[in-house]
């Protein structure tokens, strides 16, 4: 089930469930929840998008990385749409959401059958609890991967502004 990679938790060396996705193929489908309604990748706007993976919104790399994506993507306005998945709970997710101010991202939890960990190769293996690692992954309005970022050691942040800057570069 897990793959080999150089992800690290803490300092310990993880492996992910599924298939690291690559850039230029095809975005792979998901079931998710955005508050108790499912989600899947044809739900999502025909737009440049990010995902953005977490383990968990209730922790403050989580929580710095969302509200930082949330301020960079502003500029960008309804020309681009943004998710963070988290194996968070949706009442937990949208509690968050809305105490801090996010509202230019959609908060989608993975907890209903992970299916965006799986087949994004973003779900750890081999924790106490399950937890997705922390990635980037832009589409294209086609729905291609333009740009994908697995974090190498879970508990720093991404580099959101180069993802921000391939959003862009796909705007034109």
């Amino acid at each position: 089930m897990g793959i080999g990679t150089d992800i690290r938790f803490k300092g310990h060396a993880m492996q992910l469930a599924g298939r690291q996705v690559s850039l230029g193929e095809p975005a792979p489908d998901f079931q998710g929840l955005v508050g108790w309604s499912k989600i899947t990748l044809a739900d999502t706007p025909a737009v440049p998008r990010l995902f953005a993976t977490v383990p968990s919104l209730d922790t403050p790399v989580c929580q710095r990385q969302t509200k930082s994506i949330n301020q960079e993507i502003i500029p960008l306005g309804n020309k681009v749409a943004c998710y963070t998945f988290s194996l968070d709970l949706p009442f937990a997710q949208q509690r968050y959401c809305s105490a801090e101010g996010v509202a230019n991202v959609v908060a989608v939890s993975d907890a209903y059958n992970r299916s965006f960990g799986a087949n994004y190769g973003a779900l750890l293996v081999g924790l106490p609890v399950p937890l997705l690692t922390r990635a980037l992954f832009v589409l294209d309005s086609g729905g291609i991967l333009r740009h994908v970022d697995y974090v190498n050691e879970v508990t720093e942040e991404p580099d959101y502004k180069k993802a921000v800057s391939v959003l862009r570069e796909l705007l034109g």
